[in-house]
């Protein structure tokens, strides 16, 4: 028994309620594909770690590429993720689902916009504490997180609470830049 979302489906919180779907049929869905990184957010254990963790070569291709390039592969990652975990949660019968990890990637590439914006220059060291970052406060879930995560429905639902979570990891990240430098 999962509890209700406010789009009234069971939530995805007890993953002994719910199994992942077929990776074929996964593969042959373009809106499960999508929401599921390409099948990363299948994993077993931790998909939300596999998905941001398949996130980190695109925050390392696109920040090189300027802001302005990555605004708005941001912004239409957003819309497309919207749409694709609408679909999945209508397609799987749970409200995020473990699986779907679009939001992942999305709340990831938010976390390292505002060190990019500041001029941190894009690289391993900045993809491993926006990843550590990002991580942490989207498994805490600090408030109003965790509210968003019960109470917005749907795939904007899904979409939101990753990025609400990447604002507090953004955060996060700045203070350790700022402590970490020299």
């Amino acid at each position: 028994m999962g509890r209700q979302s406010a789009s009234g489906k069971r939530t995805a919180r007890q993953p002994h309620v719910i199994g992942h779907p077929p990776p074929a049929r996964v593969l042959r869905q373009p809106a499960l594909f999508i929401a599921t990184l390409g099948g990363a957010g299948l994993a077993r254990r931790a998909p939300g770690t596999a998905g941001t963790a398949v996130s980190v070569p695109v925050l390392l291709v696109l920040a090189p590429l300027g802001l302005p390039v990555y605004y708005a592969v941001l912004t239409a990652a957003f819309v497309l993720g919207w749409w694709a975990c609408a679909q999945a949660e209508r397609r799987l019968g749970f409200h995020d689902h473990p699986a779907v990890v679009w939001d992942e990637l999305v709340g990831y590439l938010l976390t390292a916009l505002p060190a990019l914006h500041l001029g941190w220059e894009p690289g391993w060291g900045l993809a491993l504490w926006a990843f550590v970052a990002f991580r942490v406060c989207d498994i805490a879930k600090p408030w109003p997180v965790s509210l968003a995560d019960r109470r917005i429905g749907g795939g904007l639902g899904t979409m939101v609470d990753d990025m609400l979570a990447a604002v507090y990891a953004a955060a996060l990240l700045l203070a350790g830049l700022v402590w970490l430098t020299p």
